[in-house]
């Protein structure tokens, strides 16, 4: 049984990452659960977005590797596919060059815009763990596993979106649509305390019908037997919790997911930047926990990217015609963020006694 450069690339990516989240999990010490500091998550930060960083500069030398590009057939074929709108030279060495600098700089705007939409989850991890009460000793330990779980929801999200795509390409139109919502949606609304309602809420219903769930936690474990009901298996509330983290995170998925596919239709670019994205949002949680307070106007630079995404995959054609390239995307994504975040620091909102928050 023979199997494509993709599958294959595809599988080593998928060992290599499970491997460096148990390392960030801690599974091979005897310390996996514990509570993270400063120090430790600003360190897998780092990491994250080293590996990240480096997977760009990959794809700039090797990208061809993906779709197992030999042949001046094969780049046409690939290019057709998903990349219709690149044109390339004649000579092929040339035409690989340019393909693979192009499938690169798509790959680091994605993350970028995934990276970004991911702060949004923070807020929201942070509701999660105090409606369920869980103890931030466990915060990792649930984070890893909850976002290992969106990962692989993500995965059949992002190929059904790409397979939609390719058959009907108006679809980038409601794509664009519901962006432009959205966007306007978050510039425009107010800021309202929320509450998860823990009993009610569909993940939480949705694992209850189906599973045997446990009323205390039970230390940091997912699964216990209860002797005093003929040993049967119960799932704990912190393996609920992750069900919650990972439901959540597909839920934001329905934003963040069609923003990338207006830069790029080649599923597994979308992919790679959605992994990189969401792995180091566990490190980014616990970085910026304590300060992301101090980033009051990011969500309103939030609400303007994903305006802008969706404007531009509606006027997508003629953005092309008019020469508006990858490159002029990246400049504005990180405009629009670097704005946000300096407005933040340097014009700190009051708070009703007008002191400065």
């Amino acid at each position: 049984m023979e199997f494509s450069n993709e599958i294959l690339f595809f599988g080593g990516f998928t060992v290599f990452v499970i491997f460096v989240m148990l390392l960030d999990l801690g599974a091979f010490s005897k310390n996996e659960s514990h509570t993270v500091k400063f120090k430790e998550a600003a360190s897998w930060s780092a990491v994250w977005v080293s590996l990240a960083v480096a997977f760009y500069f990959f794809l700039r030398h090797y990208g061809y590797l993906i779709h197992d590009i030999s042949t001046p057939e094969n780049l046409e074929q690939v290019r057709g596919h998903f990349y219709d709108g690149l044109n390339l030279p004649e000579a092929y060495d040339l035409a690989v060059k340019k393909f693979q600098n192009n499938m690169a700089l798509e790959y680091i705007t994605g993350y970028l815009v995934e990276y970004s939409l991911s702060v949004d989850n923070i807020f929201v991890f942070i509701l999660i763990f105090n409606s369920f009460g869980v103890r931030p000793l466990y915060y990792k330990k649930v984070l890893v596993w909850g976002i290992l779980g969106s990962i692989v929801l993500r995965f059949g999200f992002i190929f059904l979106g790409a397979a939609l795509i390719q058959k009907f390409e108006w679809i980038l139109y409601i794509f664009g649509a519901f962006l432009v919502y959205t966007g306007i949606n978050i510039l425009f609304s107010k800021d309202e305390e929320e509450e998860i309602d823990t009993k009610n809420h569909p993940a939480v219903k949705i694992t209850s019908r189906f599973f045997n769930v446990y009323e205390k936690f039970v230390s940091d474990r997912f699964f216990i037997k209860n002797k005093y009901k003929g040993d049967k298996v119960f799932i704990t509330p912190l393996f609920v919790v992750i069900i919650v983290i990972a439901f959540t995170d597909v839920i934001f998925a329905v934003d963040s997911i069609p923003a990338i596919f207006s830069i790029t239709k080649d599923p597994y670019i979308v992919f790679f930047s959605n992994v990189f994205a969401i792995m180091g949002l566990r490190s980014m949680f616990f970085f910026l926990v304590n300060i992301i307070d101090m980033f009051s106007y990011l969500k309103y630079g939030l609400g303007v990217l994903l305006t802008f995404i969706g404007v531009k995959m509606l006027i997508h054609h003629w953005l092309t015609e008019w020469g508006f390239s990858n490159q002029h995307s990246l400049m504005v994504i990180v405009g629009i963020l670097a704005i946000s975040i300096i407005a933040s620091l340097v014009f700190p909102p009051k708070d009703e006694a007008g002191v400065k928050a």
